[in-house]
């Protein structure tokens, strides 16, 4: 079985201490293209493709991956840049969902470290928001023609075939499942944290799976609907992180108890009763944690806490400030202002000048 922390480990360590850096893309300078090529496929020499394939296998031993999970990675060349467009995806999508709140995503070196050793509620978004990521990073490059071993979405009430043809492609979430839950590992049967992570990671998947719409294209004379093809999509992955974060907000405490017939760990409702939730039994879609978080308030272990934070008079500044108050700075500022377009074919702005006010937590 794999290690349930590794996800989370390539998704922290990559996305926050610049290693996306590692894959950059070619321009067509590099290649010395001028634009009045002749349209022609030139085959790979052996060596370009010996190069190739060793710079493929450099990313992904970068990742700090598990045995299985390099090997996963090393054999489509399609992976390595999915699992980086899945790092940079789910990284950005958690700081932005928590711009406002007092634990705003810091995952920089020893507060990752710390936060993911606990079952915090935020540790549950963590693995949540990095399966799902990965999910949908990777339905997208099958649906792209990126990878090597799947393609568009086969499912057998759509005609495929002529989707594509009219250049629809359904996103493919059937292999994508199928990689992702080979990529996490098995469902562990004893240790309680592991369990909830497994947990929370399937959480992500599933809030993929029904985010999953059909799109029509009508094709026929006049644009009527003589003929038409239809190809799954999946919803856009801001959406996707909207709704996780609504689940945060309502995610459960959970412990653990036996399974008497299968002698195996489950996880049990909350011991105690919590304000505003009628169903305390954790459902499949429920986000569940073990621990409770700390206040994020003071400079700890789990984050740099708030002292100094920008903040948003009437809206945030009482929360995020724990309390302590808000410092008042008074700027001037210059922006573009009043912009028209102009023919042709360049935008015409003048330069407003204006005070604001920035509101900054107290120490």
């Amino acid at each position: 079985m794999l290690d349930g922390h590794v996800l989370l480990g390539w998704l922290c360590s990559c996305a926050l201490l610049g290693l996306l850096a590692c894959a950059p893309r070619p321009s067509a300078a590099y290649f010395g293209l001028t634009g009045n090529e002749p349209l022609t496929i030139l085959p790979l020499t052996s060596e370009m493709e010996e190069a190739a394939i060793k710079a493929h296998y450099k990313v992904c031993d970068r990742l700090k991956l598990e045995k299985k999970q390099r090997r996963m990675c090393r054999r489509d060349p399609g992976v390595a840049e999915t699992l980086m467009e899945a790092i940079s995806m789910s990284a950005l999508e958690c700081q932005y969902q928590f711009r406002f709140e007092r634990w705003n995503c810091t995952l920089e070196g020893r507060y990752r470290a710390s936060l993911l050793k606990r079952g915090f509620k935020e540790t549950a978004f963590l693995y949540a928001i990095s399966s799902a990521g990965l999910t949908h990073a990777m339905a997208k490059a099958c649906s792209a023609g990126r990878m090597e071993r799947c393609t568009c979405d086969e499912a057998p009430d759509l005609e495929n075939r002529e989707a594509w043809q009219w250049g629809g492609c359904g996103d493919n979430l059937k292999y994508s499942n199928k990689f992702v839950k080979e990529f996490l590992g098995r469902k562990p049967n004893k240790d309680l944290r592991a369990r909830v992570d497994f947990h929370n990671n399937l959480v992500g998947m599933k809030v993929i799976k029904a985010g999953v719409e059909t799109t029509c294209k009508c094709h026929g004379v006049s644009g009527s609907c003589t003929v038409r093809t239809c190809w799954r999509q999946l919803s856009p992955f801001h959406e996707i992180g909207k709704q996780l974060k609504q689940k945060y907000e309502t995610s459960l405490k959970v412990g653990s108890t036996t399974n008497e017939a299968t002698g195996e760990g489950d996880i049990s409702p909350p011991k105690k009763s919590i304000p505003g939730h009628s169903d305390q039994i954790p459902r499949t879609t429920d986000l569940v944690y073990i621990d409770d978080s700390p206040s994020f308030c003071m400079m700890s272990r789990y984050s740099p806490g708030t002292s100094g934070r920008k903040c948003y008079k009437d809206k945030n500044c009482d929360s995020i400030c724990c309390g302590r108050g808000h410092n008042t700075q008074s700027r001037v500022v210059t922006r573009p202002c009043q912009c028209q377009v102009r023919w042709c074919c360049y935008v015409e702005c003048k330069q407003c000048t204006q005070r604001e006010e920035v509101y900054t937590c107290k120490d």
